[in-house]
């Protein structure tokens, strides 16, 4: 691994900004906010766009977001460490800790099961109306009685079947355990000794946060506000606010060697407990709270978060100790694949290693840039010590990536099957101060993005003053 290496001297910070930057722009999204840590280095934070866009107040770093299903994490993790003091057990029944169960079937579900969503249990209620802000969040009594009802749909363990429910009363059972409110508790075992300070179990709304906002619709890109609300019994699954750069602190503290949780504690969250292979869909894993795939060849462990009007992801390297988390303050936000992508670019940069001492990193610098012509846009970045062409339109930065081969002081395409120019060479137009003023790839010449830009401005107001005259 090379996370013990100077994160300046291995990709461009700069560069990464952007890349977001383009996502967010091309998606039409409000605001992203994002943030990389790398060991204990916050090493990227930063945010795009607008909080609210009634406003158009400038989103920042700091603003807060609803983090909905990343709730899930910081509940798991309670549960573990009250496991980890002898007072409670995984196997558990929700009806040792919450009388009100004792002999109904979703009291017999174990405090495992739930934290795995494999009890069984409804995922939201008969009535979950108010996930689209047509009644408040239910609070204790209707929690209860909701699964007394009918919060049964299946066996234990016949499969995985994600439930909110399982995890608000896994809430009731930390209150029943501690003698205090679930918020309370948090705050002063995980929250405060972690310095997560714009971290809250649940706030509706302050100064700090982002408003949220509806999906662009179809004919335009009109969006509308979305009211904040508390999540009452429901703050255990989804109503912890956060920044992005607090929930990379967070997962942080899950890396291999925290003293966080026990290390069996720690294995147990996060090995896999269940696979989730649908057709036509990407497989996905889950352990106790906490989700897990395969990125650029590393097991990330992590979480998305879906609230009204905001949607966010966080992937987290354990033994890398590599973490991202992306938030957006739009329903249909691209947070998944912002997020995913973001993970690639610097994850790949700190698999080339280390840069060897004789490598001159201030000019392989010189030769990066953003280009742009008629078919779109190309980035030149360094990661590591190697320069790759990027297409920051992809959601998968690295899908059609290249990583450009030395030829003395020349670049050229790698050999290797393809519809492109592989073998050909790029050629990089000077400036007056030596910098790239455009590229040639496969014959096609791009230019500085900024001056395309500006020409293409340029030419948009020339037709719109034609038709006006008209």
């Amino acid at each position: 691994m090379t996370t013990e290496h100077a994160t300046s001297d291995l990709f461009d910070a700069d560069h990464l900004a952007a890349w977001v930057a383009t996502q967010a722009g091309f998606a039409r999204v409000p605001g992203v906010q994002y943030a990389v840590r790398v060991g204990d280095d916050l090493v990227l934070e930063g945010a795009w766009g607008v909080a609210d866009v009634t406003t158009g107040e400038p989103l920042r770093s700091d603003h807060v977001f609803r983090v909905a299903s990343h709730s899930k994490t910081f509940t798991a993790t309670a549960v573990a460490r009250l496991a980890d003091r002898g007072a409670l057990r995984f196997d558990d029944p929700f009806e040792a800790h919450l009388p009100e169960l004792v002999g109904a079937p979703v009291g017999r579900v174990t405090l495992r099961e739930a934290l795995g969503h494999t009890g069984g249990v409804r995922r939201d209620g008969r009535d979950a109306d108010f996930w689209q802000l047509g009644a408040p969040f239910p609070d204790r009594g209707t929690l209860v009685q909701s699964v007394l009802l009918d919060g049964a749909v299946l066996g234990r363990g016949e499969v995985f079947k994600y439930s909110n429910l399982a995890y608000g009363l896994l809430g009731l059972v930390v209150e029943a355990v501690t003698g205090l409110p679930f918020a309370d508790h948090v705050r002063a075992d995980l929250l405060e000794p972690l310095g997560l300070r714009r971290t809250t179990a649940d706030r509706a709304d302050g100064p700090a946060h982002v408003v949220g906002h509806s999906a662009l619709g179809v004919a335009d890109d009109g969006r509308l506000p979305v009211a904040p609300v508390r999540t009452g019994a429901l703050a255990a699954a989804t109503g912890f606010c956060s920044t992005a750069g607090d929930l990379t602190r967070w997962f942080a503290a899950h890396a291999d060697g925290s003293d966080l949780l026990r290390p069996e504690s720690r294995r147990l969250l996060q090995r896999d407990e269940s696979a989730i292979d649908r057709p036509h869909a990407r497989p996905r894993r889950y352990g106790l709270g906490l989700e897990s795939r395969e990125l650029e060849g590393r097991r990330v462990v992590g979480h998305g978060g879906a609230f009204p009007g905001q949607l966010s992801r966080t992937w987290a390297d354990p033994a890398g100790r590599v973490v991202v988390s992306v938030l957006t303050n739009a329903v249909d936000g691209p947070a998944e694949a912002v997020a995913t992508g973001l993970f690639s670019l610097v994850a790949t940069a700190l698999d080339a290693g280390a840069p060897d001492s004789d490598v001159d990193l201030a000019a392989l610098d010189r030769r990066t840039g953003r280009f742009a012509n008629l078919w779109g846009q190309t980035d030149v970045v360094r990661l590591g010590q190697e320069l790759w062409l990027i297409d920051p339109r992809r959601e998968d930065p690295l899908a059609g990536a290249e990583r450009l081969v030395a030829d003395g002081e020349d670049l050229r395409l790698p050999i290797h099957p393809g519809f492109g120019a592989p073998g050909e060479p790029v050629e990089l137009l000077p400036d007056a101060d030596g910098r790239p003023a455009g590229i040639v790839v496969g014959g096609l010449t791009s230019w500085r993005a900024d001056d395309y830009e500006r020409e293409r401005r340029a030419q948009l107001e020339a037709l719109r003053a034609r038709g006006t005259s008209a």
